[in-house]
């Protein structure tokens, strides 16, 4: 499950936080946006309250984020309809890729996407023949004292954990615990973690491959080059593999 991590985690050791920082605003806009298409109201819409808790965690500026609300709604109207894609692709080595995009031009963002992988040595895929490697999770991530600062006996922490529908805790990448839950009991789980005063680092619903794939250092050289072009890519919101 760390393996999601663990290539976001490259791309910041790459050196790529600049070059994130410059569409990051832009990135949680169109999720806000996304979301708020159900509803704009936080109290009824979990997935606009996860996403604008996100945004701001960024620094996002509120302006920003009322004006993402707004043209999910259809409050704003500028002409600019967003719509979600998960895109299935073969990587170098034949590694399985998920990318996920929120785009106002699906045409554009396939043309990009299949450049990006052509120079890499993969290929978009055809439909089916990569999202069934994958589970779709709810994956909540936390520092290790995040759990001892709570005050919260272990144990009793974890029976709690478990009573909300906690499927598996792990260590993770750098220092990092991984949770996963059903997508179901994912808001069940934030809400008791919150409850017992746990604070987290990241809480996310990613596709988790059901198997990973070892690679060699030359196709993880070229992973790495991709998923860095992902990473600065307006339309991309997230990406996930099942290489090592």
């Amino acid at each position: 499950m760390s393996g999601h991590s663990k290539w976001h985690n490259i791309q910041d050791r790459k050196g790529k936080q600049d070059a994130k920082r410059s569409n990051l605003f832009t990135k949680y806009a169109k999720g806000i946006t996304i979301a708020a298409q159900k509803g704009g109201d936080q109290a009824a819409n979990f997935s606009l309250r996860l996403a604008i808790e996100k945004a701001k965690e960024v620094g996002m500026p509120k302006d920003n984020i009322d004006r993402a609300i707004k043209r999910g709604t259809g409050e704003l109207s500028d002409g600019m309809v967003m719509e979600e894609a998960l895109y299935e692709a073969f990587g170098p080595g034949g590694i399985a890729i998920l990318v996920k995009v929120i785009t106002d031009n699906k045409n554009r963002t396939l043309s990009d996407l299949k450049h990006m992988l052509n120079e890499a040595g993969g290929s978009i895929a055809g439909a089916g023949s990569v999202q069934w490697m994958f589970g779709q999770w709810g994956v909540i991530t936390l520092a290790k004292d995040a759990l001892t600062k709570s005050g919260v006996d272990p144990q009793e922490l974890e029976l709690k954990l478990i009573d909300a529908g906690v499927e598996d805790m792990r260590d993770g990448e750098e220092n990092e615990v991984e949770i996963k839950t059903k997508v179901e009991n994912f808001k069940k789980v934030l809400d008791a973690l919150k409850m017992l005063q746990v604070e987290t680092s990241d809480s996310s619903i990613l596709w988790v491959p059901k198997d990973t794939v070892p690679i060699t250092k030359a196709v993880e050289e070229q992973l790495t080059t991709l998923f860095g072009e992902f990473e600065v890519n307006d339309d991309v919101e997230n990406y996930f593999t099942n290489a090592e």
